[in-house]
């Protein structure tokens, strides 16, 4: 009885643990990011990603609060240009909890999947949300912000995990600047 009453609580804590976001960024050592006042996003790169409108809605909304964060204001003459595109794919954890390693039904000494308690598969999807800022006069790639982790599909959680993400990313924007 006591592991059933267990199996909620690791569960729990497995989800809590992949909650996290892991960050990174690249960019150009020689751009002027110190001189990129103004924003716009590419309509056009945006559109193509493949995911609801109403999730590119939410991540739209958080890019915009972090640009208005680090002193950007939108324009239709933009020193940038803000793009997004995302990536996800299915995990499978594997693990056991239990009374026993080495002696099990089978054959042989050591780790028996037979043992005496309880294996268990966690499924889950880990997404990846690129950020990238264009230098909007050369048309070149400046800087690109990159962030992983676990999604969630409860609506009313998902809000909130997306703008982790963004806020995440842009932790690490402009360079030499990370707090």
């Amino acid at each position: 009885m006591k592991t059933i009453k267990f199996i909620p609580v690791l569960l729990l804590f497995l989800l809590a643990s992949c909650s996290s976001v892991s960050v990174n960024s690249d960019y150009d050592s020689k751009a002027p990011f110190g001189t990129f006042k103004t924003y716009a996003f590419s309509k056009n790169g945006i559109d193509k990603v493949e995911i609801s409108d109403l999730d590119k809605k939410r991540i739209l909304f958080a890019i915009e609060e972090q640009m208005t964060a680090k002193g950007f204001t939108k324009s239709e003459t933009p020193d940038v240009i803000v793009n997004f595109f995302t990536q996800e794919r299915e995990q499978v954890s594997y693990g056991s909890f239990g009374w026993g390693m080495g002696m099990g039904y089978g054959y042989g000494w050591g780790y028996s999947p037979m043992m005496w308690g309880n294996n268990y598969a966690n499924h889950y999807v880990v997404g990846t949300l690129y950020i990238d800022i264009v230098d909007a006069k050369k048309k070149e790639l400046v800087w690109q912000g990159v962030g992983e982790g676990t999604l969630t599909q409860d609506m009313q959680r998902k809000e909130a995990r997306i703008k982790e993400f963004v806020t995440k990313i842009f932790v690490q924007y402009p360079p030499g600047e990370n707090k």
